[in-house]
């Protein structure tokens, strides 16, 4: 890294973190307490990388969005920047002063063109001047087309860029990059690039918030132009940067709100309209809006004083995602937060665990109603302690740069293969071949029983109810999901503090009223009966798993796999039914089997997806908007094997011979993308609608070209409806 021989003053003058009796149950508590952390795979660690280029108060890097080039003829890069306290950089228009980073990209290898895309801006005014750029952080999403799509990408970027403080420093940077050949499997930062790649103004009304025109105002003593924009919520504070002809400058905009703050007029002074060959009204312009983490931006032809307004566009529709002001929305975050935590016990991923539950519940019929209260409350701690755990995993992997998506664990090998062995163990416990227990700091010193019935099992029954949930999406979970994972640590642990505790709510509940589980029979040889059956609902959740893991990593190691949970299962079996070094034996033959498990040289293969049947196709984003100009309809569907909201969604709705049949019209494109494994196109594809998570459905269409998306749990009503709306649509367009 290296600068100019002098300061530029240019800023000064112009603007600123077991205890256990049998050896068997330290090992459960182990699997437990630590498959939270499991949640990327070694072969998807790390992602390639520049190395950073600092100076005192900048530093700057490349980085990829996936490990590899893989096939197509581009690559997802991001030029990252990091900037002290009260320096920053500017955007690609930088208002009175500065210039935006620039990149030569000689010397680099397969490369035949690059695209910078520039997230919202803020502006900085300074001794009436103004300019426009960012502070603290900022990532430029990059677009690299290659010359030889499938060969390896050598890139070479000399970086010219000015930061300013008080001062204003003109750097440059060398910086050199391999993006190999291979799969482009998802990386280290293919979320951070994601994210930022979001936060660049698209030219539709996704987020909420539209530009209506842009018109020249009468009778101002300086020209003036005013920009009408409305909003599906309240305003916050919204900002303009118009884009012109070289010769005029805009000034900061004065702003007004109406409509309970949905509608806004922005007036902004031109000037250097005296060196402009032509009216300026009929310019072409280029206005961004942003407001807060909303942005939009339109291409518009500025009207004369008594023209109609350039552009109108349709409203968002009621199920657009909306990234809302945090200062008003919070506690409705929260709120939403906890209505989704408790609808989440209804899920189908939840569903499996309803077995230790329901034993959990009769076997307190004719109990004592504080052992009732203390076992419930026992529960509802390790959901609470699970859910921060989760959140302090996907707050740490934010802040590194990693992927983070509701449910992403279920995409890697090595968690499935800790869920699978977890099944195992419970099943054995519902059998009676193994009492659980936990260590002391975990549940209570001295508790008579370590079976599913003491505290020990209670805490360990919500920690499992946590970890079949992530694979869900609720009503209302994924906006409250949507808005932690886009903002900071503090957020993200507030939102899934309100997830636990609605998740949590039934547990609360028994434990305030005991009597709910007091009144039932008193527990007999009929709950004999009842363990092994709800025992073999928990080896039937362990046998999907195994399918789950065998379209990860073949059919092969799924095998392998399930040859070893069996092995482990008989091994606690033996164990159980022996006395003394029999007893130990069978112990550490289940121990080395589980840590066995973890240390297999399992990875995800690299076959193709298997292609989607009947009327659907795979999904492309790219070729959406050509479809939507034909005047066809798009219903773009994002599922996964170990989503079993999707596969209920799939069941229930969209195999249904009405929906079938829509679908398969010739009006009508069918796209599916399958999640399983990791994919950093449909990581992004979610992320640009404020989505971390599956089922995640939309629908496009000339009446819709931004899409729609649906609620999470499909209905027969919300697909043909919206289908129905985007047709009709279509219709209106072709009346005369």
């Amino acid at each position: 890294m290296k600068h100019g021989p002098s300061l530029v003053n240019a800023e000064t003058v112009i603007m600123n973190r077991i205890e256990s009796k049998s050896p068997l149950n330290g090992v459960l508590g182990w699997l437990c307490l630590s498959l939270f952390f499991i949640t990327a795979s070694p072969t998807s660690v790390f992602a390639e990388t520049s190395n950073w280029a600092k100076t005192d108060h900048t530093a700057v890097r490349l980085i990829s969005a996936a490990r590899a080039v893989g096939d197509a003829d581009t690559v997802a890069l991001g030029l990252q920047f990091e900037l002290k306290d009260g320096w920053k950089i500017y955007w690609r228009s930088p208002g009175d002063a500065g210039f935006p980073p620039r990149i030569d990209w000689s010397g680099s290898t397969n490369l035949a063109g690059a695209r910078i895309s520039w997230p919202a801006p803020v502006r900085f005014s300074v001794l009436d001047l103004e300019t426009v750029g960012y502070k603290h952080e900022v990532v430029l999403p990059i677009t690299a087309l290659l010359q030889r799509p499938g060969e390896a990408l050598q890139l070479h970027a000399t970086v010219d860029y000015l930061a300013c403080s008080d001062i204003c420093v003109p750097y440059t940077a060398d910086l050199t990059m391999k993006v190999p050949a291979g799969p482009a499997n998802a990386g280290e930062f293919t979320h951070l690039v994601s994210r930022y790649n979001s936060q660049v103004p698209q030219r539709t009304a996704a987020q909420g918030v539209d530009i209506d025109g842009l018109t020249v105002l009468p009778g101002q003593p300086a020209t003036t132009v005013r920009l009408t924009a409305t909003s599906t919520q309240p305003f916050s504070k919204p900002d303009a940067f118009l884009e012109g002809p070289a010769e005029l400058a805009f000034g900061a905009p004065t702003v007004t709100l109406g409509n309970g703050g949905l509608t806004a007029t922005l007036d902004m002074v031109v000037f250097g309209t005296e060196s402009l060959d032509m009216p300026v009204a009929g310019t072409e312009i280029t206005a961004t809006l942003v407001d807060g983490d909303r942005s939009v931006e339109r291409r518009l032809t500025l009207s004369p004083p008594s023209a109609p307004q350039t552009t109108v566009s349709e409203p968002p529709s009621s199920h657009s995602p909306v990234a809302v002001p945090p200062q008003r929305s919070f506690l409705m975050i929260l709120g939403l937060g906890l209505l989704g935590g408790l609808i989440l016990n209804l899920m189908p991923c939840v569903l499996p665990v309803l077995s230790i539950k329901l034993l959990g519940v009769v076997s307190h019929g004719g109990g004592d109603p504080r052992s009732v209260r203390l076992s419930f409350i026992a529960s509802a701690l390790g959901i609470l302690f699970s859910f921060m755990v989760l959140a302090a995993v996907l707050a740490a992997m934010k802040t590194l740069g990693g992927s983070v998506n509701w449910g992403i664990q279920f995409q890697q090998p090595w968690f499935l293969i800790v869920m699978i062995l977890v099944m195992t163990v419970f099943t054995c416990n519902l059998w009676g071949f193994l009492d659980i227990r936990l260590p002391k700091f975990v549940a209570d010193a001295g508790v008579r029983s370590g079976r599913v019935d003491g505290l020990g099992g209670h805490f360990l029954t919500g920690a499992l109810a946590t970890l079949l949930a992530t694979p869900c999406s609720a009503p209302f979970l994924g906006t409250a999901i949507g808005f932690a994972l886009a903002r900071g640590a503090t957020d993200i642990f507030a939102v899934f503090a309100a997830l636990g505790l609605g998740l949590a709510a039934p547990y609360l509940a028994v434990a305030a009223f005991p009597r709910l589980a007091t009144m039932l029979p008193r527990p007999g040889r009929w709950m004999t009966v009842l363990r092994y059956i709800l025992g073999a609902a928990l080896a039937a959740t362990g046998a999907w798993l195994l399918t789950v893991l065998a379209v990860e990593v073949g059919d092969t190691g799924a095998l392998i796999i399930g040859m070893v949970a069996l092995s482990m299962a008989l091994a606690i079996c033996l164990a159980a039914g022996a006395e003394g070094p029999l007893n130990r034996s069978g112990v550490v033959v289940a121990a080395a089997l589980a840590v066995g498990a973890l240390l297999m040289p399992v990875r995800a293969h690299d076959k193709p997806a298997v292609m989607p049947e009947g009327a659907w196709t795979v999904f492309d984003e790219a070729a959406i908007p050509g479809l939507v100009a034909e005047g066809r309809v798009v219903f773009v569907n994002v599922t996964a094997e170990w989503c079993i909201t999707c596969q209920a969604n799939q069941t229930l709705v969209l195999s249904k011979d009405q929906v079938r049949h829509v679908l398969g019209s010739d009006t009508v494109v069918a796209m599916r993308g399958d999640w399983t494994r990791p994919d950093p196109a449909i990581a992004n594809y979610l992320a640009s609608f404020g989505r971390y998570g599956i089922p995640f459905d939309a629908v496009y269409g000339p009446g819709l070209p931004d899409g729609e998306a649906l609620p999470e749990l499909l209905t027969t009503d919300a697909v043909l409806g919206t289908i129905e709306r985007a047709a009709d649509a279509r219709q209106q367009s072709l009346d005369p």
